[in-house]
């Protein structure tokens, strides 16, 4: 089962002083290129939650935001009282006025305030992680539901492919035959004496040239594989990309063989299905 590398995940849980968010959001990349959106306080666990997040995601262009909102009245700034009152002393030098009109413009003063770093709570991170593995969950799910839409567009154009390479099969006979007649009435219009075994000799090496017999055999040798991974339980968007190349190989193969126009025709409409399939092959896990 195939997954998108588009999603979306968020999960929210409500402490009794803190709310704890986190949002992960998901794009196609080659590989995991995760962008992470953390307060300061928690940057010492950064590591390990990125670990968490690549483990699971393994790769696309990831955007994880951790939001921390206080909720109650706890708060880590407290006043810088020595700061304080020593520009209350200073301003007392300088001007008459009450203690009340001194500390009010103390406080508008650089340094006033401080914010104590306190260590992470092990409780509290270990309802981060929690909240980070519902998340991810989430995401996950979005993935799959995207990936379930990717592989029925995948189905519906390879159905179209193999019928297509079926035209192909039975218009082959014809072809080979126009070719060959096309051949033998261009050297009778020369009117010129030939060696007929010598002609045909030649004409059998000519026609070997223009056979898409192994062509034939190959693409729907790919077609099936890639049916095959498709419905595999790992979603490998690497693989299927490489099965894409190895049919575009074939059909191109069959289009500069063919020297007929109607099979030509068939190979173009080839073409523009296997386009399709490549365009949103970019977006699969």
């Amino acid at each position: 089962m195939i997954q998108s590398m588009t999603g979306f995940g968020k999960h929210v849980i409500q402490l009794p002083t803190k709310k704890i968010t986190i949002e992960i959001k998901s794009l196609n990349s080659k590989s995991l290129d995760l962008n992470a959106r953390i307060p300061s306080a928690y940057r010492e666990r950064e590591l390990e939650l990125r670990k968490t997040i690549a483990s699971s995601l393994v790769r696309g262009k990831v955007d994880f935001s951790l939001y921390i909102e206080n909720t109650g009245v706890e708060t880590s700034s407290v006043v810088n009282e020595a700061v304080v009152r020593q520009y209350m002393n200073q301003l007392g030098g300088i001007v008459s006025g009450n203690d009340m009109a001194l500390l009010e413009i103390a406080m508008r003063m650089p340094d006033t305030m401080k914010t104590e770093r306190e260590d992470i709570d092990k409780e509290e991170y270990k309802i981060i992680e929690e909240t980070l593995t519902e998340a991810l969950k989430e995401i996950n799910t979005f993935r799959s539901e995207e990936g379930l839409v990717l592989e029925d567009d995948f189905k519906a154009r390879l159905a179209v492919l193999k019928e297509l390479l079926g035209k192909v099969t039975l218009m082959d006979k014809d072809r080979l035959q126009t070719i060959r007649e096309r051949l033998e009435k261009a050297v009778s219009d020369l009117k010129v004496d030939l060696d007929v075994n010598r002609f045909e000799q030649e004409l059998i090496y000519y026609l070997e040239k223009y056979d898409i017999t192994e062509e034939k055999v190959r693409l729907q040798n790919h077609l099936d594989y890639f049916t095959t991974t498709l419905n595999s339980e790992d979603s490998n968007g690497k693989k299927l990309a490489f099965i894409g190349q190895e049919i575009g190989r074939e059909i191109n193969t069959i289009g500069s063989k063919a020297n007929y126009a109607p099979m030509q025709q068939l190979v173009v409409q080839m073409k523009d299905e296997l386009e399709k399939i490549k365009e949103q092959m970019l977006n699969v896990l």
